[in-house]
């Protein structure tokens, strides 16, 4: 039986706007990093393939666009990069999947940075890019103007439009960081004390990239990742995020609520690799899913009540809400996998329970129905998803 693949989507307190006042919760500890490599410390011990870590370039808010007069919902966070970079000495295994906003920050800047983390973590590191639509996120550069992000705009042809440019902004962002991560060839580093010679320059590159938002002439400062190519992920929902995801990333995270929408979805992934030309391995398609997880349904239930009840609204999410026991998901999962995903991304409602309830009870039942390994397989993150290191695009044949 061929395993599935598990991440984990941490996110402050947990995904449920009122996690933070669970019994179990550390509201306190939210911005050290014990609090989060305690997180990370038991996702490896249940040998999870990685996790990811949300960011964004404005607080948390209620409201479409700018901040909100919210003050019993967690506001703020720590930078993910920044954070997986401190988790990466103390971890051996688990992949580090950062988030970064490809709108408003430099490529640049993103890929020495995780090809950084790359270094730290020895082959651990992956990214996750992002698009930063809304005005009040523009505002904090005042380099550009948006429109305002109001009800119902996602069907203004206008603000698709402008979302839809972000998307093209987003591609060549990713070309760029992928491009940079080749710019020095894996043995450009000589480093021989009795020659005086530390580097091979013919062996670093130009990547002389010009296109309608960028213009990088490279090499980047850091060297080639041990990865190579550092893993990309993309979570999309529609049609043109799909095509951005199967141009430049090596997974895409999708949001189905039912196993129908699995094949359909999976389907318009496909669809979307041959419209964007794709060539090599396919994109390894993970599903989405927040997660409550108990010993028995009902208590999931009214722990989840309790929590809307503290938030004053019934939560609901892009990503099918599953609320129920560790062997109930562990079906859903393998009904799933068997409409043809690779593998699923769990998004849990709040930290440490639910967690917990993925590591301590859904990771045991898998392994005891032989659809999850017992140890990792690979060093890096690559290996462990089956993907092969990369050839170096600039390197010379020999």
């Amino acid at each position: 039986m061929t395993h599935l693949h598990l991440a984990v989507a941490l996110d402050g307190a947990g995904w449920h706007p009122a996690a933070w006042r669970a019994p179990d919760a550390r509201p306190k500890d939210l911005f050290t990093a014990g609090y989060w490599a305690d997180l990370v410390a038991d996702a490896e011990r249940a040998r999870i393939d990685f996790v990811t870590i949300e960011d964004s370039l404005g607080p948390q808010s209620s409201a479409f666009d700018g901040p909100d007069d919210r003050t019993d919902q967690v506001r703020g966070r720590l930078d993910a990069v920044l954070l997986a970079a401190r988790l990466a000495p103390l971890t051996s295994r688990i992949g580090l999947v950062p988030t970064t906003s490809t709108t408003h920050t430099e490529p640049f800047h993103v890929a020495i940075g995780i090809a950084t983390l790359d270094h730290v973590s020895r082959g651990r590191a992956g990214w996750r890019p992002q698009i930063s639509g809304r005005a009040s996120d523009a505002r904090h550069f005042g380099r550009r103007e948006f429109p305002e992000l109001r009800p119902g705009a996602w069907n203004d042809p206008e603000f698709a439009g402008h979302v839809r440019a972000l998307f093209a902004e987003a591609a060549d962002a990713v070309e760029v960081v992928r491009r940079l991560w080749d710019s020095w060839e894996d043995d450009a580093e000589i480093r021989d004390v009795p020659t005086g010679r530390f580097i091979d320059r013919d062996k670093l590159h130009y990547i002389d990239f010009e296109g309608p938002h960028f213009s990088v002439k490279g090499p980047s400062i850091t060297p080639r990742p041990p990865q190579g190519q550092p893993l990309v992920t993309a979570l999309a929902h529609d049609v043109v995020p799909y095509e951005f995801a199967a141009g430049g990333a090596d997974v895409v995270y999708v949001t189905p609520h039912s196993r129908d929408q699995v094949t359909t979805i999976t389907g318009q992934v496909r669809a979307a690799e041959e419209h964007a030309g794709r060539v090599g391995e396919p994109l390894k398609v993970f599903a989405d899913l927040v997660v409550l997880l108990d010993g028995d349904t009902s208590t999931a239930e009214a722990r989840k009540d309790r929590l809307d009840e503290l938030d004053g609204a019934r939560y609901s999410s892009d990503a099918l809400v599953f609320t129920g026991t560790p062997g109930d998901l562990a079906d859903l999962l393998q009904d799933w996998r068997a409409a043809g995903l690779d593998g699923f991304r769990l998004r849990p409602a709040a930290l440490p329970h639910d967690l917990t309830g993925i590591t301590q009870g859904l990771v045991p039942e898998l392994r005891r129905r032989g659809a999850f390994r017992d140890e990792y397989e690979a060093d890096t993150l690559r290996g462990l998803l089956g993907l092969a290191r990369p050839a170096n695009r600039y390197a010379r044949a020999s």
